[in-house]
């Protein structure tokens, strides 16, 4: 069998004929590239020092601070010096200076003649009780008044009557007296004349002596006897006074059943219903004297030491200002706060009513010279002894001393300069951290 005989395929005759590159390749000289490059790494050079040199200040307070906040969100202020007017800021309500509470004299049965919110008058009759045992106990005693005056009448004629008797009794033993001593003058004369006998001279003596006695007896009784009608009369004179004392005071239990206003203005409210029975002492009403109305305070017990009485106050409602002075302090504190009451310079403003709530400003103290700031969040959460003092793009953390002043600013008393620019905000955000980089 005959081999095939190999085809040479044309593709591979043709290989010899394809040209290469070789002749559109020619030398390049490396020299301008090697220069553009060494420009170019020059350029970058110089670029990276420029802008290493600009942001050199901000890397080093950005690694060189604890903690980072933007200048744009912080509130910042200078410290300033100048006088400062000391005050602290209160919340009050007003509340009335006199409002007196109306009670029952006794027990009985209420008869209303006000009803809540009417204006009064002083010495207005508010409300009757009606009381038929006090009526009735008056009534007697009224008949034991009359008993005790009749009785004192008839004493002083008993009187006269006895002083009459005795001093008739005083009258006759002076006769007799009288007569016995002209019967002894007689008998003095007869015996000098040898007319009687010795016995009757001793008779008429005896007789004069007698009648002296009986004189004497008679004055001393009509003595005693008016001494003790004297004691009598006094007695009944000190019990007929003792029942009009007695009545007098009757009488005004009685008009006390008719409850008067001690004073002009609006009652507050009823404690009882009409007819209602009530006990001795029990409350009836209360009447508001809108003319004498104060403001109630609740101060912060950190200003006990500062308040006085007489304090000036300036009281703000509805926009308007009025000024006034502390009238009370309290001396006990409740729950970290100091009662105080503040009453108005001159009437208070039309309309005013009692629990509405004011703004106030007591004024505590003037100091002329000193350094102050404005008050911001940072005075809670540094506790007033903590502020964060600017220094160029930082701010650096600084004890200090601050007093309270003015309802605006503090008193910078320790640890401040004047011009520097202190950190008003919050330190919340701060932590601890020294130092506080400050970004644009």
């Amino acid at each position: 069998m005959q081999e095939p005989t190999p085809r040479v395929h044309r593709f591979h005759q043709d290989l010899s004929s394809i040209r290469d590159t070789t002749g559109q390749d020619r030398p390049i000289d490396p020299e301008p590239k090697r220069r553009r490059q060494r420009w170019g790494l020059a350029i970058a050079a110089v670029s990276v020092g420029v802008v290493a040199l600009f942001w050199l200040p901000t890397v080093r307070g950005v690694f060189g601070s604890e903690a980072t906040a933007s200048r744009a969100e912080l509130r910042t202020a200078r410290v300033t010096r100048g006088p400062l007017v000391r005050s602290v800021s209160a919340q009050g309500r007003i509340v009335a200076a006199t409002s007196p509470t109306l009670y029952s004299p006794v027990d009985g049965n209420v008869r209303l003649l006000v009803h809540a919110g009417q204006a009064v008058q002083r010495d207005q009759v508010l409300a009757r009780v009606e009381s038929p045992e006090l009526t009735n106990l008056l009534e007697a005693e009224h008949s034991s008044l009359e008993t005790a005056r009749l009785g004192l009448q008839r004493q002083r004629i008993t009187a006269r009557r006895s002083r009459l008797r005795h001093q008739q009794a005083v009258d006759l033993a002076q006769l007799d007296l009288q007569a016995a001593e002209r019967e002894l003058r007689r008998a003095t004369d007869s015996r000098a004349h040898l007319v009687i006998s010795e016995h009757d001279y001793e008779e008429a003596v005896d007789g004069r002596d007698a009648a002296d006695f009986a004189f004497r007896q008679a004055t001393e009784q009509r003595t005693l006897e008016n001494e003790f009608l004297e004691f009598e009369s006094a007695a009944l004179e000190l019990a007929l006074q003792r029942q009009q004392l007695r009545v007098a005071e009757l009488e005004r239990q009685v008009l006390e059943l008719e409850v008067r206003s001690p004073v002009s203005g609006v009652v507050g409210n009823l404690a009882v219903e009409e007819g209602q029975a009530v006990d001795r002492h029990a409350a009836l009403a209360t009447v508001i004297d809108l003319t004498q109305l104060e403001v109630e305070l609740s101060i912060p017990e950190s200003y006990g030491d500062d308040l006085f009485v007489g304090a000036k106050v300036e009281i703000t409602w509805a926009g308007q200002s009025y000024q006034g002075a502390l009238t009370s302090v309290s001396p006990e504190v409740e729950e970290a706060r100091i009662l105080a009451r503040a009453g108005f310079d001159g009437p208070p403003p039309a309309g005013i009513k009692r629990n509405q709530r004011v703004s106030t400003s007591i004024l505590l103290e003037s100091i002329e010279d000193t350094l102050s700031l404005p008050r911001g969040p940072f005075l809670d959460s540094g506790a007033s002894r903590i502020a964060y003092v600017i220094e160029g793009n930082q701010a650096r953390r600084r004890s200090v001393v601050l007093s309270p002043g003015s309802v605006a600013r503090v008193q910078v008393v320790d640890g401040l300069h004047a011009e520097e620019e202190v950190i008003l905000s919050s330190y919340e955000d701060f932590g601890q951290a020294e130092t506080v980089y400050l970004s644009n």
